[in-house]
């Protein structure tokens, strides 16, 4: 754990695109199985899966450890602060800023991963002082594929990141937007 003060300030709330980017809360736990116990999310991500409410406090746990140690912002992305319709990260990664984000079956084709994604950039910019943040992603993920597109960032020549998350072998492409 690094003894420097955090990035991120104690509390969070983003608002842009028709979009209300907020802070994981108790009263959210409920709601985190119906966004994240998916197969979809489970493939295609880190979060544990089967995704419980076990994992939900996990979940929550985890984004206010990361958060107090400067490493990482989860939030949650609502339309008006309210419910959650999935999540958005910011991490400080030695490649520099990383975005991520998953949105609940049930509230997708919306266009929220996008707009998040955008808002959350928009962040990284003007409160960090980002030039740069990416996104890795498989290529045979055409959904995360076109967020990205639709969020402006382009894919870059670099090497592939290759890993193995829950037993499966991935190949990540890295995809960037330059910050104004």
């Amino acid at each position: 754990m690094s003894s420097t003060t955090s990035p991120f300030p104690d509390r969070i709330e983003l608002a842009g695109e028709g979009l209300v980017l907020r802070d994981w809360t108790e009263a959210d736990l409920a709601a985190m199985p119906d966004l994240f116990d998916h197969p979809d999310i489970a493939y295609w991500t880190p979060i544990a899966s089967p995704f419980d409410e076990a994992a939900a406090r996990a979940r929550l746990d985890r984004a206010r450890r990361l958060r107090a140690e400067g490493t990482a912002v989860l939030l949650a992305i609502t339309v008006d602060g309210r419910a959650p319709l999935g999540e958005v990260m910011l991490r400080r990664a030695p490649e520099g800023m990383e975005i991520g984000y998953a949105v609940g079956p049930a509230h997708r084709g919306r266009g929220l991963a996008a707009r998040a994604v955008r808002v959350m950039a928009a962040y990284a910019s003007e409160r960090l002082g980002a030039e740069r943040v990416i996104l890795e992603l498989e290529a045979e993920n055409a959904a995360s594929v076109a967020v990205a597109a639709k969020a402006g960032f382009s894919l870059l020549d670099v090497p592939l990141i290759e890993g193995e998350e829950k037993g499966r072998p991935y190949v990540l492409q890295t995809w960037a937007l330059d910050l104004p």
